[in-house]
């Protein structure tokens, strides 16, 4: 047989064969690597695919899921006060969240890309993450703690209140029986003038023992001076029935360290002091003939801190806690992207004279542009589905203030009973969710291409 005919006759046999079945790149078989896929499948459709088309399906039936509502479980998303008020705060979070997040990631990236201890920071960084949420939302119910005593926040607040504006710490003193004292604009006056050589006595009442100054001494009488004017003003309660003398200082009574006196006449102050340890003070000559008041700044309520968790604070707190938890991811996540960054450009735009600012705004951020979108598309996703923040830290005075889509799916599905309405939610959450997913994904495939 020639070579010629030869050719012929195995063109004909592989067409008569028909093409043959190719393998995939490992070898596989296309029948195993179903077998192998097939429990991921059954798991996917079961938890995934299933939920979701069900809760599609119960979304257009009432309550009790036999009658068909058709689209009135949806008008509900737009006439329901509750949940127009969680679509708003949602809206809050998509924009705030995740932005506050990926900016400080940023800054801690770029920041500790060159000290030494660096790691050991971006660690310290990154250990909220695993801690879940159920502990994070108490851990900052007790930091937002209304009461300096208890919480974080309010202690440092009102320290930071009181080094520039100190509170009083006399809010419940006033005057007792037969007092020289006559209440005025929310303070107390004499109802007598004052004169110089003739101690004064200022007794008050209503302060607890254990609420007094820490720097409290006992009250000691004052003594007479030529040409001033001196007092004491101190706590005239003695304990136990019939011990003490109205009016008079006790050895067991203590003074009203740091209480401001002020000398009145015609309506305009001519002189001022504060009280000792032992309650004493002295005034000079010029007061002499005047008034004595304590001006209401002595009993005005003491600073009790910033209500983080009332209506008008609870979102941006709940918030501070989320990126509290996720300023650790973003802040990984951008520092494998900075590591990835080529450092010749860096240097090469220094040696073209650009500061430091110049360089991270117009060199870093621009190259780090695809991590940052990785890393803001995320928090987006996570944040339409945050729930167990707002359920822990929101007391329940301040809840409908901080309600967000998951927590109002959560209370009209099992605190209400209108599962139709919750499965709404849940559809307009999926809804919410794809087009940042499919932006998501594009993205991704666009790096791929590069």
């Amino acid at each position: 047989m020639t070579p010629a005919a030869a050719e012929g006759v195995a063109k004909t046999t592989a067409a008569s064969s028909g093409p043959r079945r190719r393998k995939s790149v490992t070898g596989t078989r296309r029948t195993v690597a179903a077998l192998f896929l097939l429990p991921a499948l059954v798991l996917l459709g079961a938890l995934v695919v299933y939920p979701i088309g069900y809760s599609i399906v119960r979304s257009f039936y009432d309550n009790s899921g036999d009658g068909f509502a058709g689209f009135a479980n949806y008008r509900a998303l737009f006439t329901d006060d509750g949940i127009r008020a969680a679509l708003k705060n949602n809206i809050v979070w998509v924009v705030f969240a995740p932005a506050v997040a990926t900016a400080l990631g940023l800054i801690f990236a770029v920041l500790t890309e060159r000290v030494r201890w660096g790691t050991a920071f971006k660690l310290v960084v990154f250990m909220p993450m695993a801690i879940s949420m159920l502990a994070a939302g108490i851990i900052f119910r007790l930091v937002y703690d209304q009461d300096p005593d208890k919480g974080v926040a309010n202690a440092v607040w009102v320290g930071v209140h009181d080094t520039f504006a100190e509170s009083s710490a006399f809010p419940k003193a006033h005057p007792g029986r037969q007092s020289p004292l006559r209440a005025e604009r929310g303070g107390f006056i004499t109802t007598g003038t004052v004169h110089t050589g003739r101690p004064v006595a200022l007794p008050l009442v209503g302060v607890a023992p254990d609420k007094m100054p820490d720097g409290a001494k006992k009250a000691v009488p004052a003594e007479p001076e030529p040409g001033r004017i001196t007092g004491t003003t101190w706590q005239d309660f003695t304990r136990g029935k019939g011990v003490g003398r109205l009016g008079e200082v006790d050895p067991a009574e203590l003074g009203y360290a740091g209480m401001r006196i002020e000398a009145v006449r015609d309506g305009r102050v001519v002189a001022s002091a504060k009280a000792a340890a032992d309650g004493t003070f002295t005034l000079p000559a010029k007061a002499d003939g005047a008034q004595l008041r304590l001006p209401a700044s002595n009993f005005k309520e003491p600073y009790n801190g910033v209500d983080w968790l009332g209506p008008s604070l609870v979102t941006p707190a709940v918030i501070g806690a989320y990126v509290w938890m996720w300023a650790g991811f973003a802040m990984v996540l951008i520092a494998a992207g900075l590591a990835g960054v080529p450092r010749e450009l860096l240097e090469a735009a220094r040696v073209d004279g650009a500061n430091e600012w110049q360089v991270f705004r117009r060199v870093t951020v621009p190259l780090l542009a695809p991590v940052l979108a990785v890393v803001a598309v995320t928090l987006m996703i996570n944040v339409l589905k945050i729930f167990d923040l707002v359920f822990i830290i929101a007391p329940g005075s301040s809840q409908d203030d901080a309600n967000v889509l998951a927590l109002e799916l959560y209370r009209k599905g099992f605190s209400e009973g209108r599962p139709g309405v919750a499965s709404a939610i849940a559809v307009l959450l999926l809804l919410l969710v794809i087009p940042v997913m499919l932006f998501n994904m594009r993205r991704l495939r666009r790096e791929v291409r590069r």
